[in-house]
């Protein structure tokens, strides 16, 4: 059976931790599908649109053996239950889906919009994020709920879109990523460059 990892992240920016995690699911699956999309438990501060072509920048800058990562914007939805029910349509029922969530919102996913139908159809794999502990209640509660998951074993940088968003430090993105921000004036990195000087 094919092994499909679902990864939607709201990449605002997308960082070199989002490119560690591809290639660590590039080697674990046969197919990385990525979507950058809107989640409604955070502020974003950039439009989906430019998330989504950064995003595909990060990808590309990727130096794979394998070329099994692919970017699926039309997958992307607030409710991570239509996305998967998209992914079906697209894929077919004769695969395995493996929904992707960092360590920080393993807490909120059985409350998310119909859990209960969305974690019937898919396995959950957990990406350790920095600051964020995975709480043996969360899994608890996930093997309660009949979940089928498992830890990432990586080792993301310390590096999130937060940070960058809070720091402006270019070593936490690739050249193509920041050139985009740029020439976009993204993150008002121009005029808070401009009033240093």
């Amino acid at each position: 059976m094919k092994k499909i990892a679902l990864f939607g992240t709201s990449a605002d920016p997308p960082t070199v931790g989002h490119q560690t995690i591809l290639h660590w699911l590039a080697q674990h699956y046969d197919r990385v599908v990525v979507w950058a999309s809107d989640n409604p438990f955070k502020q974003h501060q950039t439009p989906l649109v430019d998330r989504t072509e950064m995003l595909e920048l990060a990808i590309a800058d990727l130096n794979l053996a394998r070329n099994n990562i692919s970017l699926h914007p039309e997958l992307s939805d607030r409710r991570t239950l239509i996305t998967v029910n998209k992914a079906r349509e697209k894929w077919g029922e004769e695969v395995e889906f493996t929904l992707v969530i960092g360590s920080d919102i393993l807490g909120q996913i059985t409350s998310w919009y119909r859990s209960q139908e969305l974690l019937e159809q898919v396995k959950v794999l957990v990406v350790p994020r920095l600051g964020y502990r995975i709480k043996e209640q969360d899994l608890y509660t996930l093997q309660e709920a009949g979940v089928r998951f498992a830890i990432a074993t990586l080792n993301a940088p310390k590096v999130s879109s937060s940070t960058y968003r809070l720091e402006k430090d270019n070593s936490f993105i690739t050249p193509a990523v920041n050139n985009y921000i740029w020439q976009k004036n993204l993150y008002n990195v121009v005029e808070e460059v401009a009033s240093s000087n």
